[in-house]
């Protein structure tokens, strides 16, 4: 069975029922991993390794933060002007990104999911995403969290096409990683990877894509302190071990450290240092996605999953920490 925590600083409802604004949490525990998952999106509310936090968290109440732990989908990052062409139609989805003029971060991370399988370390959720005029596709998605002591966090994303007509298709995470109690400038930062995708400076919509010099400020092939770069970027041409994984490893000056596996189904890499403009959520954590698509995909078709009736398709990645 489960051990399903009550909210913290719950608000009651006008019928007098205790409620939490993203559904019922769920919590996994392995060895000296916990980690707590909300029925609302999938989402990944903390991760923690012998009580140290690996994750930054969301308030207790209230929407999520920034996407913090979210499961992105169906597509990653941002769609410019929200208008993409599929099959010669012309789809408008809304600007979830207004000031920038962007759809941002897909449209499952605040639609509700509900728990088919639940076990001590591992947790499935499923939810229906119906047809809308700027996603007139129809799927399934199903979130199979597990912990594992070894192993860390696992999160597999599949989907289903249970529509009539193929569907454009793309899927991240979006940790935001904490190597430590440091600040995120005295990190170390490793993933190796060849191709970074340019972006501009206001939308950060993008315009090509350049290869990443030896000792650039994108070459973290070797660990190297992130100090006060800014990072907001795609990766692409991602190195990978014998088994095909991509690693990205983040440690503190303290010994303590994070690093996210993802598969070749990953074929892209974002990373964004987090900066904020209000000082109390600045750099608080690496957002480390592994996407398969890049940014704007829809738009480009660059690695889109075209994904047709009856048809599946699965992402997997790992967080683990010491």
């Amino acid at each position: 069975m489960s051990d399903r925590l009550p909210a913290a600083d719950t608000q009651t409802s006008p019928t007098g029922d205790v409620s939490r604004d993203r559904g019922e949490l769920f919590v996994l525990i392995a060895g000296d991993y916990r980690a707590e998952i909300s029925a609302l999106g999938a989402v990944v509310e903390a991760l923690t390794v012998g009580g140290r936090d690996l994750l930054v968290s969301n308030p207790e109440q209230g929407p999520i933060q920034f996407f913090r732990g979210a499961v992105v989908a169906p597509w990653p990052n941002r769609i410019g002007d929200g208008a993409y062409t599929w099959d010669g139609q012309q789809i408008q989805t809304a600007l979830t990104e207004p000031e920038r003029g962007n759809a941002l971060h897909g449209l499952i991370s605040f639609q509700a999911f509900t728990p088919v399988d639940v076990a001590e370390d591992a947790i499935t959720l499923r939810t229906e995403l119906f047809p809308s005029p700027g996603y007139p596709f129809h799927l399934v998605l199903t979130v199979h969290h597990a912990v594992d002591a070894d192993a860390g966090l696992t999160t597999t994303v599949s989907a289903r096409n249970i529509g009539h007509q193929d569907a454009p298709y793309g899927v991240c995470p979006h940790p935001y990683l904490v190597a430590g109690t440091e600040p995120l400038d005295e990190w170390t930062l490793q993933v190796e990877a060849g191709t970074v995708l340019t972006v501009t400076e206001d939308r950060l919509l993008p315009t090509g894509t350049e290869q990443i010099a030896p000792g650039s400020d994108f070459d973290f092939s070797r660990p190297r302190t992130i100090g006060a770069l800014f990072i907001d970027h795609a990766f692409t041409d991602l190195g990978r071990d014998e088994d095909d994984i991509m690693t990205v490893t983040v440690t503190a000056p303290g010994g303590t450290g994070v690093a996210l596996t993802a598969g070749t189904e990953c074929g892209w890499l974002q990373v964004h240092t987090g900066d904020r403009p209000e000082p109390e959520n600045n750099r608080l954590g690496l957002a480390v996605e592994p996407m398969t698509c890049p940014p704007d995909a829809f738009r480009s078709g660059t690695d889109v999953v075209r994904l047709a009736p009856g048809e599946d398709f699965s992402a997997s990645w790992s967080i683990r920490g010491w």
